[in-house]
């Protein structure tokens, strides 16, 4: 159903433009057929009921859309997936225990066991064929490797850049759906503008065939309302599309696809926005808690540990091993029962220039790892100077195009009076019409930008949350009409 509550002041002024149409420059009446005088009254019709609006929520679908995103869900699995750093690291500060055990069958021929062969008149000592089992255990506990202990602070970091890489995923996601929500509900109202467009255009059409076909109209007012009429309906279709795409966006995002109940305005001459508060120079300075910065910062202490961990190959190692091991076999002489306790220090000497290549190559991407924090700085310090530019000049436009409608209200006012008077053709009334709707898509659209500029902001200095989503809802909910009360 079309939503007319925008359209409510215009409505009897309408009605006495297209009875009149026709009469501009006779004397002559035109009597208006039934379904035009129906078409008025539905017009004349106030739509506080139909157009109530329930918008669904902007942190409730925020919160779906943590709970269905495939991307979030991936990148939840890779935190933890990198959280396991932590104890791979630790385990190699403690003691490593191994077991070992086997069986042998041997046959062996020499002086000991056969000594026949070897021309001696003796028996032999040892069996040539034998069979035994044997088994060990063995600790090994690092005393000293400094490699290890800074693997470990290693481990940290890259779990502290994966915990920052996530919330970056759920930052984006919330723009994500604010942008598809705002896209919507914006979409929604410019198609019921272009909608109730075209049904006073439908209604413009039928007054003039009607007035030419009784010979008193003018062909040319007839075409032209026409094409008006068939402007506004590829308009709508497009608008249809949006909208559309928007709602899928919004299911792809969320996991159900929301409806936006009405397509009707409320009066926008009581919308008031306002740019922040803050100067330009203390936003730019809360741009140090832009995640992005702090993820390229994270990274750059990763790079930092690495380059200390290569550095350690310079360093020895010290080591404590302890082992028992018992051995079983038909040969006496190879039976035994060891207990062995021994401390080994381990000192690199000459790896072929490894340790010298690993040491470069960590610093230099220790560099770079700066070079990606100064840039992720600028950018979020032109993204702040943008969005405040960006939401000055809305602030400047939304009140302009707000005068604007004013004045062409009372300018469609004019031209309709003027067309009864004789003064001004249907022509100049359908430019009048024209200019008021497309003044007020564009206050509808400028309001939407202001609005995903205001969360941008937010999200550029780290500080974006549920509290700003719930404000952006309400600033769009305020340009439609107020929910009537069950």
């Amino acid at each position: 159903m079309i939503q007319r509550a925008i359209f409510a002041p215009l409505a009897l002024t309408l009605s006495v433009a297209m009875a009149s149409s026709a009469l501009a420059q006779t004397t002559q009446e035109v009597p208006a057929d039934a379904q035009s005088l129906q078409a008025l009254a539905d017009l004349k019709e106030p739509a506080s009921t139909d157009g109530a609006v329930r918008l669904p929520s902007l942190p409730g679908l925020f919160e779906r859309a943590l709970r269905n995103d495939a991307e979030l869900a991936r990148q939840r699995l890779e935190l933890e997936a990198v959280e396991q750093e932590k104890p791979l690291a630790r385990s190699q500060l403690l003691p490593q225990v191994t077991a070992s055990g086997g069986y042998l069958w041997q046959d062996s021929t020499n002086i000991q066991t056969e000594p026949d062969d070897f021309g001696l008149d003796q028996e032999a000592t040892r069996p040539g064929e034998i069979e035994e089992q044997y088994w060990q255990v063995q600790l090994q506990q690092p005393l000293f490797s400094l490699e290890r202990w800074r693997g470990l602070n290693s481990a940290d970091q890259r779990i502290s850049a994966a915990e920052l890489q996530l919330a970056v995923v759920e930052r984006d996601l919330a723009l994500a759906v604010s942008e598809a929500y705002t896209k919507a509900f914006l979409a929604s109202r410019k198609l019921g503008l272009l909608e109730a467009q075209q049904e006073s255009l439908e209604l413009q059409v039928r007054q003039a065939q009607r007035a030419y076909d009784l010979g008193v109209g003018d062909r040319i007012n007839l075409l032209e309302a026409q094409s008006r009429l068939d402007q506004a309906v590829a308009d709508a279709v497009q608008a249809d599309n949006g909208l559309d795409d928007a709602l899928s966006e919004l299911e792809r995002l969320t996991g159900i696809r929301p409806h936006f109940e009405g397509h009707a305005l409320g009066n926008l001459g009581n919308i008031r926005v306002s740019s922040p508060e803050q100067g330009q120079k203390a936003w730019i300075e809360r741009t140090t808690a832009n995640l992005d910065v702090l993820r390229a910062e994270a990274e750059q202490r990763i790079n930092r540990s690495e380059t200390g961990i290569r550095r350690s190959g310079y360093f020895p190692e010290l080591n404590l091993n302890l082992s028992y091991s018992d051995r079983i076999s038909e040969d006496e002489l190879r039976e035994s029962e060891d207990y062995r306790a021994s401390v080994e220090l381990s000192m690199p000497l000459f790896r072929g220039g490894r340790t010298v290549a690993g040491v470069r190559q960590a610093e230099l991407r220790t560099e770079a790892s700066q070079k990606a924090v100064d840039h992720q700085r600028n950018l979020a310090v032109q993204e702040v100077r943008s969005r405040l530019r960006s939401l000055d000049g809305n602030e400047r436009r939304l009140e302009a195009l707000r005068q604007a409608i004013d004045s062409s209200e009372l300018f469609l006012q004019a031209a309709e009076r003027g067309e009864q008077l004789g003064l001004r053709d249907l022509v100049d009334v359908l430019d009048a019409r024209a200019s008021l709707y497309d003044q007020r898509i564009k206050f509808v659209d400028t309001l939407g930008q202001f609005t995903m500029d205001r969360l941008t902001l937010e999200s550029a200095v780290g500080d974006l949350d549920t509290t700003d989503l719930e404000r952006s809802m309400a600033l769009l909910a305020s340009i439609a009409p107020p929910a009537t009360s069950d």
